[in-house]
């Protein structure tokens, strides 16, 4: 969320960074807010001075014998009290008023994207993405490359037909080989990100509540893309409640140090997990809906930091670097995207794109986003630091997929498959298979 007071100061600049990413920000709306806001809260502070000094009167007039021996005393202070009490009564529905004017306040700013940093480029479509750098090459196969779903449904190691009988379209059930693949992927990035990177391994719940959802800032705006699940329990109404299947571990990870103070010296903090993601994957009916790059249900190991607004900018170069040394020891040709302004996500303020290549398709599929909030999350979820001078600030919070095995299985499929309908196993990989270097077509009937 952004900072209502930095918005205030600058409410030209906030529309003109927001207007790079396509948002019309609502000035005039805006100051018709703060202009209703400060009304009231003048009147209420203009109400409360006046019955202050009706209050002080009634004061002076008790204190006072010979008044109140007159009975004179007794008539001024009933009429005062009537007024006090109008007053009060004026002063609560101008409270309300200010509240009402916060309230809507909190609405637009809660629906507002984070500013683009200034490095990120023009820009409101991928086709204005600027490539930064591109690692490996393509290979070059003698035959016409399958698909992954061509190739998994060969080799027995994908079936999307029963998958789609068990529960329906864009889902993906691996079998034998492919389920060994799936779980060395996830084991190999798992020890790499924190046997050398110095991540923080977590097992984090896969439901998560509304405030975890808008702590991240998937919700209010997203609500419709997530999978939500009504829970009661039993008869007891006051339990009831939504939670949400979590679209990507950076939410729980996020969340762990929500409404607490970290210690600057602590910092950066490094955590990840290995967690199933659900999302309501969107796109016009038939287009890439073949094979897994598509899902609403997906695996993926997460890395997300908090670090001090002055080193956050270093330390997202080095999770994107952290992110692409999967790639790299899977000898997959990549190339790292920096995000023009319209097409980042709705927190970011920066984000790199790593885009792996798909010999089948021959495609470019993303296959991690790592992003800078800045503080955005931060202050949506009031997470601090008390830093050395003694000074308590808000974090800044970064997250990148560290990488998602939907786009990473299928490129290592069809960039390692072989002439006899095989598939090469990477180096990197074959300790977690028990030293297998290729995976065959099973036996009939397997």
């Amino acid at each position: 969320m952004l900072d209502v007071k930095f918005v205030r100061e600058n409410l030209e600049a906030v529309a003109a960074g927001l207007k790079r990413r396509g948002v019309e920000f609502d000035q005039a709306g805006f100051k018709a807010i703060e202009e209703g806001r400060r009304r009231a809260l003048t009147s209420v502070e203009q109400l409360k001075a006046q019955k202050n000094d009706l209050s002080r009167q009634i004061g002076i007039l008790r204190r006072d014998p010979t008044n109140m021996v007159s009975g004179l005393g007794n008539s001024k202070i009933n009429d005062l009290m009537g007024q006090v009490n109008s007053l009060s009564m004026q002063i609560t529905d101008k409270e309300l008023e200010a509240k009402k004017w916060e309230d809507d306040l909190w609405n637009l700013l809660k629906n507002t994207p984070n500013l683009p940093h200034a490095d990120v480029p023009e820009g409101l479509t991928a086709e204005q993405n600027r490539q930064v750098r591109a690692w490996g090459d393509k290979p070059t196969l003698p035959f016409k490359p399958k698909t992954h779903w061509e190739l998994g449904e060969a080799l027995g190691v994908l079936d999307f037909e029963r998958a789609a009988k068990i529960t329906g379209a864009r889902f993906t059930v691996y079998r034998g080989a492919g389920a060994r693949l799936e779980r060395a992927l996830l084991n190999f990035m798992l020890d790499l990100q924190t046997n050398e990177r110095g991540y923080l391994e977590h097992q984090v719940p896969l439901m998560v509540n509304a405030d975890s959802m808008f702590g991240t800032g998937q919700l209010p705006k997203f609500e419709e893309d997530m999978f939500k699940v009504p829970f009661r329990a039993g008869d007891d109404k006051a339990e009831e409640r939504n939670f949400y299947l979590i679209p990507t571990a950076e939410v729980p990870l996020t969340n762990l140090r929500r409404g607490e103070v970290l210690k600057e010296e602590e910092l950066p903090l490094q955590y990840t997990a290995c967690t199933p993601c659900f999302r309501k994957e969107a796109g016009a009916y038939g287009k890439d809906t073949k094979g897994m790059v598509r899902q609403h249900q997906f695996n993926k190991v997460e890395l997300v930091k908090f670090t001090t607004p002055e080193t956050s900018y270093e330390e997202h170069e080095k999770l994107v670097a952290d992110a692409e040394e999967v790639l790299r020891r899977l000898k997959l040709p990549y190339r790292v995207m920096l995000l023009c302004a319209g097409d980042m996500g709705f927190g970011a303020a920066k984000c790199y794109d790593l885009e792996v290549y798909h010999a089948g398709t021959d495609k470019w599929w993303e296959c991690s986003s790592c992003s800078n909030f800045e503080d955005f999350q931060a202050r949506r979820a009031n997470i601090k630091f008390k830093g050395r001078d003694g000074r308590t600030r808000l974090a800044h919070t970064l997250n990148g997929s560290g990488l998602a095995t939907s786009r990473l299985l299928p490129a290592i499929l069809e960039n390692y498959q072989q002439a006899d309908g095989s598939v090469l196993v990477p180096e990197a990989l074959r300790p977690y298979l028990g030293g297998v270097e290729k995976i065959f077509a099973p036996p009939s009937g397997r």
